[in-house]
This record gives structure tokens, sequence and C-alpha cells, in this order.
């Protein structure tokens, strides 16, 4: 009989061989947010990386390879707070970023401010695909009301959509910006729907959970530009 356990290592595989592939950010705490979020290269937990990324191959949500990001179009790892980033014709100010480690895994979320007082978090990770090649994981993630509902263990119905348990856990994080905490601990529990939409809760501890729904980014969605060139 297979335990429960095992039943739960089996969905984090499928939420991550589903996801390597794909140009996807989030956002919020997505990491991993995820399926959640690993800062690009080797850099330690809670390092920002130094100097420029290398490229990584990046693709369309449900197409193949379509470039290489710093090569065939802009690097979202080479975003910094303070800068403004461009996507889907909004334009938003990167207020604050968390850099979190989860078991070996490294990802950022960076804290957006569009104006428009909606909580949006936007998450980079990459992660080795099934042919050894890295590929480049962008999430924008949304705040969702739940109303106070706390992530089971089983399946949640938000909004009149299942959600399947992937993978929960606890993530070491140190933050930059604005309202950031310097160091903390994260926890997460990340939730996939039957149609591929990706569902987070987060809380830092001592905190209440909040969640968050994520929108995979397609290669070259995200221009921006550093805080010196706007002044």
């Amino acid at each position: 009989m297979i335990s429960g356990a095992a039943v739960a290592v089996g969905l984090g595989v499928v939420a991550l061989v589903l996801l390597a592939g794909a140009f996807v950010a989030a956002a919020r705490r997505g990491g991993r947010r995820s399926a959640r979020r690993s800062t690009a290269g080797t850099s330690p937990a809670g390092a920002v990386p130094a100097g420029t990324p290398p490229p990584v191959e990046t693709a369309s949500p449900s197409g193949p390879e379509t470039g290489h990001a710093g090569v065939d179009h802009p690097d979202p790892r080479a975003i910094k707070v303070g800068d403004t980033i461009e996507c889907q014709g909004v334009r938003s100010r990167v207020m604050g970023a968390l850099y979190l480690s989860w078991q070996g895994n490294q990802w950022t979320e960076y804290l957006l401010d569009d104006g428009s007082r909606r909580d949006r978090w936007l998450s980079i990770e990459t992660r080795p695909g099934s042919d050894d090649a890295l590929h480049l994981e962008v999430l924008l993630w949304t705040r969702v009301p739940t109303q106070g509902m706390i992530p089971a263990k089983t399946t949640l119905t938000v909004e009149g959509v299942e959600f399947f348990p992937v993978e929960r856990g606890t993530a070491a994080f140190r933050g930059e910006g604005v309202s950031m905490p310097e160091r903390g601990l994260l926890d997460f529990a990340d939730y996939r729907a039957a149609d591929g939409r990706l569902l987070s809760f987060e809380r830092l501890q001592g905190h209440r959970w909040r969640s968050f729904h994520a929108q995979p980014l397609p290669p070259g969605s995200i221009t921006f530009h550093r805080r010196a060139d706007l002044a």
C-alpha cells in the first residue's frame, strides 16, 4: 500500500515536471512559492546573485523553447528593488524582494506596486528541465480573498474550483525593501487544479495565511528600467 507521504511526494514530482519547461512568477512568497520559486545560479540562500546571470532557456507556458533570457529578451533575474517593470501593459514599481531557500531550492519574489492597491508579486526561479537544461519559471501572483481559510492537506475549493495539494513547507528568507522583514521564516502550501491553475497559501510565521493565484508569463513579456534610468 502506498503511504500518504509517498502520494504527496508523487504529486510534487508531477508538479515539477509540468512546470519545468515553462517560462512562467509569482510572486508572493511562489514558490515555493512553489512549485515555488529559486534565485538564479548557485548563489547561497539569502544572497543577492552577483554579476550577470548566465543565459537560460525559456519557453512559453504552452509551447516549445522560444529563446534564451538575457540574449533573445530581457532577463527578469536582473530585476532589482527600485526598478520599474512593465508587464501586460501595466507599469509597476518593485517595492521589495524576498530571497528564499527551501530544501536546496532558491527563488526570488518581488513585491509590485502598480498604483491599484492590489497585492501582487512576481516570482522567479531557475530549475532544471527534463533535458538537463536550465529553464526559467516566472509567475505573476495576485491576491485571492479566502476569508480566513486555512490550507488543508486535502483538496480545497476556492471560487468554485477544486485544488489538489502539491507541496508545503517552511522556507527561510532574507528581505529587502519597503516593509520587508530583514530575515525570517515563511510557511507555504501550494495547490494545483485539474486545468493547471495554481494556488498558493503563504504566511510569515506569526501572521495570518494569505492566498494567491499564479499566472505563467511567456518569454519576453517583462521589460524593466533601472531607477537611475528614470531619474
